[in-house]
This record gives structure tokens, sequence and C-alpha cells, in this order.
């Protein structure tokens, strides 16, 4: 099968495009009339770094890749609108690798009202899947920065965390599993495979009044800290206020791993940490009620200063750092 006989079969399964796309995929260039403001972001998720192909269908690869790149519209608080996937594909994925794919991204795009509006497929050694993503509002001053935190703020956090990392350590070394119900770990390993970008909580914070906003892609501990550098202020969390996912503890405890640390240094939650007005708590947990997609957890303040810190319920600093793509740790 060739490229071009390839792309078209691929098109052929695109559903038609939103209504801000004048021309889509099969043309050198995608065509578009947004309006008001538009916020853009490049993500890529590489196997064996992102994800393992023999852990994972590849159906999974795609909703992922999506989905990671959809989060940081989650975070700025837009409203998804289009993606253009580059493939690079190994020699041994076939049409039906590349079929199950493009589905998996289907699904991901139908359920948040994206558009893929194009792309490109090359040959790479490893399955790699970069996705640039543009999301919409009525103005610039609609999306939520990292920038925007002011003393005296509350942090709240979406969901909850850990999750992912305990997956990641369920699939590492499956023989852990035996510490939680069947159920509790099949959970925990779809937190890392296959995970939620959390769009319409991100609206819901926005229009709920958030001075600033990051996904939790690296881990609380690292996100904290750039939030907290941008806006410049810092963050003090309670360490006993965070929501850690259900079967976090025992996973952790039977790896020999502190859950807490475990939970706000592993990444790949994907949820959303913002700073409130404290006055607008109240309107952000009945926005988040209503867009009926995760729960919502003050965790926090916002103080004059630097840096992120996750006290103990003694007040001791909890020593943890996010996860450094370049560092690995």
């Amino acid at each position: 099968m060739g490229e071009f006989e390839l792309l078209a079969k691929l098109r052929a399964r695109l559903p038609q495009a939103g209504p801000r796309v004048e021309l889509g995929s099969g043309d050198d260039a995608a065509v578009t009339v947004p309006g008001g403001a538009t916020a853009t972001s490049v993500d890529a998720i590489v196997d064996g770094v992102h994800f393992r192909r023999e852990e994972s269908g590849l159906g999974a690869i795609g909703r992922k890749a999506l989905s990671t790149a959809l989060s940081d519209l989650a975070a700025m608080g837009a409203e998804a609108g289009e993606a253009y996937v580059v493939l690079g594909a190994p020699a041994d994925l076939d049409e039906e690798g590349f079929l199950a794919l493009l589905d998996g991204m289907l699904a991901v795009a139908a359920a948040t009202g994206t558009t893929l509006a194009g792309g490109d497929v090359t040959r790479a050694p490893a399955l790699t899947l970069a996705v640039t993503v543009v999301g919409h509002a009525v103005s610039a001053g609609a999306f939520v920065s990292r920038a925007g935190a002011e003393p005296g703020d509350v942090l709240v956090l979406t969901g909850e965390i850990g999750g992912a990392a305990s997956g990641r350590l369920l699939l590492d070394d499956p023989s852990l599993a035996e510490a939680v119900p069947a159920d509790t770990a099949a959970r925990l390993r779809a937190r890392q495979l296959d995970p939620t970008p959390r769009l319409r909580s991100g609206r819901a914070l926005a229009e709920a009044g958030a001075r600033a906003m990051i996904d939790l892609s690296d881990g609380l501990a690292g996100d904290a800290g750039h939030l907290a550098q941008a806006s410049g202020v810092a963050l003090e969390i309670d360490a006993g206020a965070l929501p850690l996912a259900k079967g976090v503890a025992e996973v952790a405890a039977a790896a020999g791993r502190d859950p807490l640390r475990l939970a706000v240094s592993g990444g790949e939650d994907y949820e959303l940490l913002a700073a409130l007005p404290a006055d607008r708590l109240a309107d952000a947990s009945t926005a988040i009620g209503e867009a009926a997609e995760t729960t919502l957890t003050p965790i926090g303040r916002v103080a004059a200063g630097e840096g992120a810190a996750i006290r103990l319920p003694g007040g001791e600093p909890l020593e943890a750092e996010g996860y450094d793509h370049l560092a690995g740790s």
C-alpha cells in the first residue's frame, strides 16, 4: 500500500468537518474561519517513552495522542476546535494498524467536538504521533494562562491524582495487582493508558473566574512550580487535602513507595490545577458539578513569594519533584 492510497483511505473515514473548517484534509493546507481568538498547542507521544505498543492496543494509543494534546487546551479554558496529526510509522505498522490508530483518535474527536483537519504520514524508527490542536474562545481575554495567580487565591484541583503513576507501576510489575481488587487495578492502568482531557472542566473554571491554570502532565510537584514561576507567586499546598485515586496507597505500599510522593511526582494524570479568587470557589464548584465531568477539591492557597511547597500535616515539606522528559525523573 502506497502513501497516497493510505491517505485516501484515512480521509475517507473522517466525518464532516466542523463549522470553522472551510477546507479540510486533502489539500496542501487546511483553511479555517475561526472568529474570536484561538489557542494552539503541540504535543507528541513516542513508543517507549509515553506508551509501549505491547501494553496497549493501537486504538488506545490513538486516543491518548489526541487526549493529551487536548489537555493543554483544557488548561487554557478553550473550546476544542481542530487537530492536525503527524504520524511517524515504523515498518511493521500495516494498514489495519493505521486505521486502528485513526479510529481511536476519531472516538476522542467525536466526544470532544474536535475536527481532524489534516496532517502527514512518514516512516519513523518508532511509532510517533505529533498532534497540533487549536482551541477557540470569544476573545483572547477568555483564555486562562499560567500567569495570573494572585496572593489570596485558593488553589483547586479537578479529579484525583496518582492513578496514572500507580497504573505505570502495575504495568511494570503485574504482581502488584494482588494489592487491590481487579476492577481497581483496571481503572489505574486505564489512567495511564487512556487519559481523559478535562475540557468541560477547564471551560467551567475559566467561566467561574480562574486566574491561572495548568494541566498535570508532569506531576503536581513540577506543574505547580511552573504555575508559581509564571505567576510570580508562591503556592502552598496541603498534602492532607490531596485527593488520591482509589488504590494508589495499596499499590504504592506493595511497591515500597510513598503514596503521596508517588501521586505528586508521577505525572500523566491530566487533571487541572487552578487558582481562583476565594469568593469564586462556590461558583466554580457548582460549575464543575454542572459540567458533570469530575470533582473539584480545594488543596491550598496562593501567597506572596516564589516556588511551590507541598506541606505534610505536621507542617514539614514533602520533598518531591515532577517528571522531566530530558532528565528522566
